[in-house]
């Protein structure tokens, strides 16, 4: 394989062996090592590809342990939740809709080499739209995204922005604890690293509610936790307006041009997601 098979450039290279610990040696050793042992666990039912397994490893730093523990959990995860991960049909009514109100947005350009997501918590309608549907939405978005966005994505990370404006307390009730605590779990046990957690538009009893998220976070997670009142501006100190839409202080569009973006992507996507769908454990005696 060439730097091009793998990396972008140089800077990006040296970024994964100093950071992650990713060499051309181990790289192609350790994908090898974790291809055999899912082909020695065959009711996991995972992929073998080598991005596929690639995501994991350096979502772990290479630790083939961990690796193989986040593999493990992601594919039972998968069979466990058939209301995020069974049906993903872009084309479906629910689905297109909750993509055409934008409640989660990748961005086009990145933070410090990161995949920015907004995560609009409280676009949608809780008396029409239940939250499992939303995450089933945003996770099919994500996929869409960490595959066009592969480099950036599991190599640096996420950064996601939630959007908390307009919440309301029908919202609230969406997210009990035992949802609260699924939805950490998937952060935690997906593909990629969640960098960053910035709360934005946050009302003065978000503590309430992110405490029992930090509840369900591992310790490094809950660190990478910040809180923004007062609309956006703080943000900015974090993120830069070069890469933010207008309706959150930047000059890199509009929030409609990136839904329509997302939406059409999901779309050309649908063969995938049926073929993707195939991929999880069988937890059948």
């Amino acid at each position: 394989m060439t730097l091009g098979d793998y990396y972008s450039n140089e800077q990006i290279k040296q970024f994964a062996e100093t950071v992650l610990g990713e060499t051309d040696e181990n790289r192609t050793e350790s994908i090898e090592k974790v291809r055999k042992w899912i082909q020695k666990n065959p009711k996991l039912h995972a992929k073998t590809d080598d991005n596929s397994i690639l995501a994991f490893l350096r979502g772990c730093k290479f630790n083939l342990e961990i690796t193989q523990q986040k593999i493990t959990n992601f594919y039972t995860m998968k069979t466990e939740r058939p209301e995020w991960f069974q049906d993903r049909d872009p084309t479906l009514p629910t689905i297109k809709e909750l993509a055409n109100i934008g409640v989660f947005i990748p961005l086009k350009k990145y933070h410090d080499n990161k995949l920015v997501v907004i995560i609009r918590t409280a676009a949608h309608d809780p008396k029409k739209h239940k939250q499992d549907d939303v995450f089933k939405a945003g996770k099919m978005i994500l996929d869409v995204a960490i595959k066009e966005n592969f480099e950036n994505a599991t190599i640096y990370g996420i950064s996601a922005i939630f959007d908390m404006k307009n919440i309301s307390l029908g919202h609230a009730r969406q997210l009990p604890p035992h949802v609260i605590k699924k939805a950490v779990f998937a952060w935690q046990n997906y593909y990629c690293r969640p960098k960053q957690l910035e709360f934005v538009n946050a009302p003065l009893y978000i503590n309430v509610v992110l405490n029992i998220f930090k509840s369900f976070m591992s310790e490094k997670l809950q660190g990478r936790v910040r809180v923004h009142f007062s609309g956006v501006d703080s943000l900015h100190e974090v993120i830069s307006k070069d890469i933010l839409p207008v309706e959150y202080g930047g000059n890199d569009g509009s929030t409609q041009e990136l839904i329509e973006y997302w939406s059409q992507k999901l779309d050309d996507h649908k063969d995938w997601f049926k073929e993707d769908e195939e991929y999880k454990a069988d937890l059948s005696d």
